[in-house]
């Protein structure tokens, strides 16, 4: 039987990663071009900088999610066999696709996190030269939330096919001594 405290740790930490991820979307840095006061040059005024920390926060919750699932499956490869069948063929399945979303998510999010923590300064000194405040694109974070979603999804599926097929196997693991012993007299 699944562990209802994995189950509800780790759907814990994917809500709040995928919280954080739809947070970090609502609060991209957003910069407008500003003239010094001389009117020499242009220059890019951001405003906060919240996005970054709420995109980190996601990527390692996500992180932590995920640690989570593999060490309580053993990665799906280690420990004991499992009964073949169902339940085995669609936890490796869950288990690459859970380990596909995963993979895209956390490159999302710290796609999304380090392009907003960039900020460009001084440009534009050169007459002419229009300024470009970078920022991040609509819809990065957005993606990573998405794909945080789908992880979230397909992983809690793995553990419960996972522990179905283990609970299926039953026996001692590696083909072990079943016999009871009795008292030494």
């Amino acid at each position: 039987m699944a562990s209802i405290i994995v189950l509800a740790s780790v759907l814990l930490l994917d809500v709040i990663a995928f919280g954080l991820a739809v947070a970090a979307e609502q609060r991209r840095s957003k910069a407008t071009v500003t003239p010094d006061s001389e009117k020499l040059y242009d220059y890019c005024v951001y405003d906060s900088d919240i996005a970054t920390g709420y995109g980190v926060g996601a990527l390692l919750l996500l992180a932590a999610a995920q640690a989570v699932v593999m060490l309580a499956s053993k990665c799906f490869c280690c420990g004991r066999g499992l009964k073949p069948g169902g339940s085995r063929a669609c936890a490796l399945i869950l288990f690459l696709f859970a380990w596909l979303t995963f993979l895209i998510a956390e490159a999302c999010l710290m796609a999304g996190s380090i392009r907003n923590a960039y900020h460009t300064r001084y440009r534009g000194m050169f007459v002419g030269e229009s300024v470009s405040c970078e920022t991040v694109r609509k819809g990065v974070f957005a993606a990573g939330a998405a794909f945080t979603f789908f992880t979230a999804i397909l992983s809690e599926f793995y553990y419960v096919s996972y522990s179905k097929s283990r609970d299926a196997a039953g026996g001692a693991p590696y083909g072990g001594s079943n016999i009871g012993m009795g008292t030494y007299s």
